[in-house]
């Protein structure tokens, strides 16, 4: 039987706990990003070595979301976040107090796995227990969380390492964790959902496993090891190769699949999934690269490369709620066009304005203006996404979508920060060419750095660091390039979309 949907306090705090923990896992997932250089040097690794900090955290997310559907109707939706969320607080604990990197990236490995149903659990939690005329501003509330963590994310995790030990960026969950579990436990004890006993696709769950995981090292490991040139990394290949391959045999045969690949029959499914997937990953490879690029040329603290990254939220928060307010009077794919537009333009906009000597405004005020972008991308795209599907089928397309969205921000981190030291070095190789004896211009910088006191060495060393910076900011402005050309070509795909966009719908079905 339906429970009596909350009310009053009961309501409030239920929705404060769970905003609280989409934040908490939001924020987790961002607040990395611009210490990882502190992280990095404090644990005597290297910057691309730091980066699998934030990729570790990402693939086991992406793992563990699949398991959630299955999971909830084992133990029950409100057990199994009250679980899921402690659990995430002594994992952020253990990754503070981690004092090697191999340490800490096993604790994010942990923390991602347990951060899996956090999302898509809150969501649930959030709607079943809402009276349904307040869904919509319950669902605004919750997406409201998902877009001001990722502002606080970059300007928090900058200061804390800057003023503080890194390890405060983790051991801030704790607490936020604690008042997660109170509240819930106050208001959700005794609203535990049905629980019915299915049986598990273990054999699709290992050979995900296997599969993404070694897809992930492989493309993290890569440039440290020279790629195909090391035994490890065929290896690896080999392995992700044949298991992802046997992977789409056995989910497409299987009677209780852990991926339902049936549901790319849908036409809107397919394009939603890959337009939403592809360009997360570029969106957080950029969001991952830019605060790095700052800090190793710009010479920015991490603190005011947090604050250069973060004006993204500013314009989703104002507005996401009128955007809800008049969705269902819009085509979808036509703010969906707006996004791509607005990424395109601010991708070729950091390519034109990032060269040496540039300000703080120069690098702000494109990342204010993606918030137009960021504030007409979830929302619709989701939409598209869920659109002409069976109500009995929203659970497991959620769960995909969500899956390859995060999965595709943890490739998009290792291929944007490989891309760029690769082209850097390419770079300072070819400028490198031209100082010698033999050109007069770097003769004449020579002689004018040693009239400002400088001896021969160490003008040397001052030049070779110039080319550095200009190979790392070339590099990041290619990068920026290829992503824009990549948005000219998504806005294409948007429009073979079919509508309607309404959730149930007929349309989108399998054409």
């Amino acid at each position: 039987m339906a429970q009596k949907p909350l009310e009053g306090t009961q309501l409030v705090l239920m929705t404060i706990a769970l905003s609280l923990a989409t934040f908490m896992q939001v924020l987790d997932s961002t607040i990395a990003n611009v210490a990882i250089p502190t992280i990095a040097g404090n644990l005597g690794a290297s910057n691309s070595q730091g980066t699998w900090v934030i990729t570790s955290f990402g693939v086991a997310n992406a793992i563990s979301i699949p398991i959630t559907g299955w999971l909830a109707k084992r133990i029950g939706e409100v057990k199994l976040f009250l679980w899921s969320t402690a659990a995430f607080a002594v994992a952020s604990w253990l990754c503070g107090m981690s004092d090697s990197l191999s340490m800490l990236i096993f604790f994010r490995v942990v923390q991602g796995v347990v951060a899996g149903p956090l999302i898509p659990l809150s969501q649930s939690l959030l709607l079943n227990n809402y009276p349904p005329a307040k869904r919509s501003v319950a669902l605004s509330l919750w997406a409201m969380t998902v877009i001001v963590a990722p502002i606080c994310g970059p300007i928090l995790g900058g200061w804390i390492s800057d003023n503080y030990h890194w390890g405060w960026i983790f051991f801030i969950n704790v607490p936020i964790g604690a008042v997660v579990v109170m509240l819930t436990l106050q208001t959700l004890r005794n609203r535990e959902t049905q629980t019915v006993i299915r049986p598990i696709d273990t054999v699709g769950l290992v050979l995900l496993v296997v599969g993404i995981g070694c897809l992930q090292v492989m493309l993290d490991r890569g440039k440290e090891l020279d790629w195909f040139s090391s035994p490890e990394i065929v290896v690896l290949t080999v392995v992700a190769v044949i298991a992802l391959s046997v992977l789409l045999v056995w989910e497409l045969t299987d009677d209780h699949p852990i991926v339902d690949l049936s549901l790319f029959k849908s036409r809107n499914f397919t394009i939603g999934c890959l337009s939403i997937s592809l360009a997360y990953m570029l969106y957080f490879g950029s969001i991952v690269l830019l605060p790095q690029l700052l800090q190793e040329v710009y010479g920015y603290t991490a603190t005011w490369a947090g604050l250069a990254s973060a004006p993204v939220g500013i314009l989703p928060v104002i507005l996401s709620p009128i955007i809800g307010r008049f969705a269902h009077k819009l085509d979808m794919r036509r703010l969906v066009t707006f996004s791509f537009i607005m990424y395109a333009v601010c991708f070729y906009w950091r390519a034109y304005t990032f060269e040496p000597g540039m300000d703080f405004g120069a690098s702000a005020w494109p990342q204010f203006i993606q918030g137009f972008a960021v504030a007409c991308f979830f929302m619709p795209l989701t939409t598209i996404t869920l659109s002409g599907l069976p109500p009995e089928r929203m659970a497991a397309a959620s769960s995909l979508s969500n899956f390859t969205r995060t999965l595709a921000g943890s490739i998009g981190t290792s291929i944007t920060t490989t891309m760029w030291s690769d082209r850097e070095s390419m770079h300072h190789s070819y400028l490198s060419e031209s100082v010698n004896a033999y050109n007069v211009n770097s003769q004449e910088m020579y002689s004018k750095l040693e009239q400002l006191g400088m001896t021969h060495d160490q003008a040397s060393s001052w030049i070779a660091q110039q080319i550095t910076n200009q190979g790392l900011i070339i590099s990041a402005n290619e990068v920026f390039w290829g992503s824009a050309a990549v948005f000219l070509f998504l806005l294409v795909l948007i429009w073979f979309a079919r509508p309607p966009f309404g959730a149930g719908g007929g349309g989108g079905g399998a054409h």
